[in-house]
């Protein structure tokens, strides 16, 4: 069986400046959300609405700012309420980690609100043109969750050609890397799906609903290789914190898709 690389979380060190291969993952997905969203924004049907590049880079600034508040703040209220309310201060310390997800796409929405009030934009097709450049991103962030060898996944059977021991698990049991797997799920699976189908116009909406839904299929998939959190183990209906959280994803999205594709394509 494999063994975890135990990569050197440092990626390159200048003096006392230290340049994390976590942090590397973030610029890289940054950098893709721009490629991807000057790329969206050339489509006929926004560029006729008047989208530009610089929207793109607009929108980046806004997303940033919704991804660590939202991740955070949702990580407390979903993973760790008891413990945050007792010393909420402890929500500031981002540097001892503690990210969610879904927190994040609350935090990204809400920012993207923000950012269509201030331009007068319609709100669906900003989360229209947003959506698509997401994948990339999260797949980004999974490459870094596998280096740090953190997230690792339940016990896999030993003959499983790809099972992989994470010395930082405390112990010797081949697991699946379900990093790896989200990586190519949720990642580089759902971009494939969401931008081929984003190609043409949709009706407003759809686009970004397609997206709630997917994600929630392919993160609900992911979790049953992945390890629960430690301090919560396997809920009720032995489903984890994540799956449960996955669940109005994949129902809302389908019923809103359903929903905005009974409007004309906008």
């Amino acid at each position: 069986m494999l063994v975890h690389p135990q990569f050197d979380p440092v990626a390159l060190a200048l003096g006392p400046l230290r340049i994390h291969w976590y942090g590397l993952t973030y610029l890289a997905a940054f950098g893709l959300f721009l490629w991807l969203g000057a790329r969206r924004v050339r489509l006929p049907h926004y560029a006729a609405a008047g989208w530009t590049r610089r929207d793109i880079e607009d929108m980046l600034f806004y997303g940033v700012l919704g991804v660590v508040l939202g991740g955070r703040i949702g990580y407390a209220l979903f993973y760790k309420p008891g413990d945050y309310l007792a010393h909420p201060l402890d929500i500031l310390m981002v540097w001892k980690g503690g990210m969610s997800f879904h927190g994040g796409l609350i935090g990204v929405t809400a920012a993207m609100a923000w950012f269509a009030r201030a331009r007068k934009r319609s709100f669906l097709q900003v989360m229209d043109v947003v959506a698509p450049c997401v994948p990339t991103g999260l797949a980004a962030g999974r490459i870094g969750n596998f280096i740090n060898g953190e997230l690792w996944g339940r016990a896999a059977d030993p003959a499983l050609p790809w099972a992989m021991v994470f010395p930082q698990s405390g112990s010797a049991l081949p697991r699946h890397p379900s990093q790896l797997y989200q990586f190519a799920l949720e990642g580089l699976l759902l971009f494939a799906l969401l931008w081929l189908y984003a190609r043409r116009e949709r009706a407003t909406g759809q686009v970004a609903a397609a997206f709630v839904a997917g994600y929630g299929v392919l993160r609900f998939v992911a979790e049953y290789f992945r390890e629960p959190d430690a301090f919560l183990g396997v809920l009720a209906l032995g489903m984890s914190m994540g799956q449960w959280l996955c669940l109005p994803m994949i129902f809302g999205g389908a019923a809103l898709w359903a929903w905005f594709g009974r409007s004309r394509v906008a």
